[in-house]
């Protein structure tokens, strides 16, 4: 009786009297009390009805109570349900772990499968798929070993549905091989088979493989794409940044009809976008009513990587005005704009409004407004941005070094690198690529040398960006022979840029010979790169070799070299 004080009088007057009352007819009002569930009180009165009427054994209902649970959100009352059941099936189990998919509560699934497991309870094949999904997207790739294992020993190895959400989940935890494998050896094929494959590669860094099956499944004249496979194809072709294929997708997109995906809307913009079609991927922008965050971040981020930072700037203030909440991903892009346009007022204003969010302490984003006030001029409020980041790793020490480095303060970025290594910070290649740089712009050859070995100690193997800074560093304080000397040690072929900062010491100090020798080397690597000639050109011309100065501009003129129109950013 206690239990029942909480339900109102009619139906407690109709459980009490459920002795008397035609079964049927309580089955049918606690039906039709699911039937119209819409607020969790409607819930509370069906599970009364079901627990004073000694209906509980009733398994569809319990299953139809649970589905209601799960329409509203209120899967709490679900469990408690549940838990009452004093034997419940594989039919119930799966009610509710479909349920929870739904609500993506995955490791919940998890949690019932090993309880089903425990009781004796027998999976079937409507329990697999959802268990194999939990798995995927929890990156659960040991369990998702088990589960495997669970299916074959119960004899599930050649169903087409299991085995494709086995391949998902393979693909989806990082184990693409395994899922190709399995895809390889499937008894058929069809689109969802295709489609977890293909998505699977794309997400793991092999876009080209991708792409190889997407055309294999095209050439199957009886599987055609759906919108989740077309997703993961322009994702594909934008990471290989093929437009013209990308492009002919776009029709699939269309002749499909499902030009509105959300979905699909953000991918294409992504792929113009990234791929330099800013005004398509704008033109597509436009016709999504409410974009979320994600479609903004793909074309603000668009826009900043086509050089188009006063249109990405723009955006971001429509975003804001347009109530939506940006994220870490939208506010570094916007920053990333600043830094490239050089406006320190929107950067400061980029840096006012990052400190009241809740993003004050990101590590990314107080990253990107270290190099923002660094490209600007700022580098007191590079150092604040620094100061305010509590967990500091490699990447941000050597923001604020760089920083230095490019206003040649090098005392300042040995100072940090100093504070970095009692830290306890282990720098990385980029590290010593601004302590070069810092040195070099200084002139501090000694320093700078010795940073330069010391890259060894910490394993780090020298690249050409840091061969260039060393060579340029040498060189221009007139070692221009102990520049090609080390040039000469590298253990790879020097790059362009290596070459190029010794025939630019070559004609500051007018060494004609080594310049001769150093143009020819960077003529057979970068033939087109007016610069080089023109320095060369300088060398003779200096010497007074006005005859050689003149033959270097006329191979320019057979080649069909011409020197860039200069223009003043202002």
């Amino acid at each position: 009786m206690a239990a029942l004080t909480s339900t109102p009088r009619h139906l407690r007057t109709l459980a009490l009297n459920h002795l008397s009352t035609n079964e049927t007819t309580i089955i049918h009002h606690i039906s039709s009390t699911l039937d119209a569930c819409s607020q969790p009180h409607h819930l509370l009165q069906a599970q009364a009805l079901l627990l004073s009427s000694g209906l509980l054994s009733s398994h569809s209902l319990a299953a139809k109570f649970i589905l209601s649970a799960s329409s509203i959100g209120h899967l709490h009352h679900a469990h408690n349900l549940f838990d009452q059941i004093p034997q419940p099936n594989v039919f119930l189990y799966n009610t509710l772990i479909k349920s929870h998919s739904h609500h993506g509560s995955f490791s919940t699934i998890l949690h019932l499968y090993a309880q089903m497991l425990w009781r004796g309870i027998t999976p079937d094949g409507f329990t697999f798929p959802a268990v194999l999904k939990a798995c995927g997207a929890l990156r659960d790739v040991r369990t998702g070993l088990s589960i495997h294992c669970h299916l074959l020993r119960l004899g599930f190895e050649s169903d087409v549905f299991i085995l494709n959400g086995l391949i998902a989940m393979y693909a989806k935890s990082g184990a693409i091989a395994v899922a190709c494998k399995l895809f390889d050896h499937l008894p058929e094929r069809n689109v969802v088979s295709w489609t977890s494959v293909i998505s699977g590669c794309a997400q793991n860094g092999l876009p080209l493989h991708a792409l190889r099956l997407f055309r294999d499944m095209r050439c199957s004249s009886d599987v055609k794409p759906d919108f989740v496979s077309l997703v993961s194809v322009l994702k594909a072709y934008t990471d290989v940044e093929d437009l013209v294929h990308g492009s002919s997708v776009h029709g699939l997109v269309i002749k499909g009809g499902f030009e509105d995906e959300p979905d699909l809307l953000i991918t294409l913009t992504a792929m113009y976008a990234k791929c330099g079609c800013v005004l398509v991927a704008k033109s597509l922008f436009d016709c999504v009513l409410e974009p979320d965050v994600i479609l903004w971040n793909a074309m603000i981020s668009g826009y900043v990587k086509n050089g188009c930072c006063h249109e990405a700037v723009g955006l971001f203030r429509s975003m804001i005005a347009s109530n939506v909440k940006p994220d870490s991903i939208t506010i570094r892009s916007a920053i990333s704009a600043c830094a490239q346009v050089g406006s320190l007022d929107f950067g400061k204003w980029m840096g006012e409004y990052t400190a009241k969010s809740e993003y004050s302490k990101d590590v990314f984003v107080n990253t990107a407004l270290i190099d923002m006030y660094s490209k600007c001029g700022s580098l007191a409020r590079a150092h604040q941005a620094f100061d305010r980041i509590p967990c500091k790793d490699v990447v941000v020490w050597s923001a604020l070094i760089i920083g230095y480095g490019w206003h040649g303060r090098a005392h300042e970025a040995i100072e940090v690198f100093t504070r970095m290594r009692d830290a306890g910070v282990r720098p990385n290649d980029v590290t010593f690529i601004g302590l070069l740089s810092a040195c070099n712009h200084a002139g501090l050859v000694a320093e700078g040398l010795k940073y330069f070995y010391l890259m060894r100690e910490f394993g780090i193997e020298a690249r050409h960006q840091h061969y260039a800074c060393v060579v340029d560093l040498v060189a221009r304080a007139g070692g221009v022979e102990e520049a090609y000397e080390l040039i000469k040690s590298m253990p790879m072929e020097p790059a362009v840029t290596v070459w190029g900062a010794l025939l630019n010491a070559c004609n500051i100090y007018g060494n004609v010979e080594l310049g001769e020798i150093v143009a020819d080397r960077i003529f057979a690597v970068d033939p087109k790169n007016a610069g080089h000639y023109v320095q060369l050109s300088n060398i003779y011309a200096s010497a007074g070799m006005w005859s050689n100065a003149a033959k270097v501009r006329v191979i320019m003129k057979e080649k069909g070299v011409t020197k860039d129109v200069a223009c003043s950013l202002i």
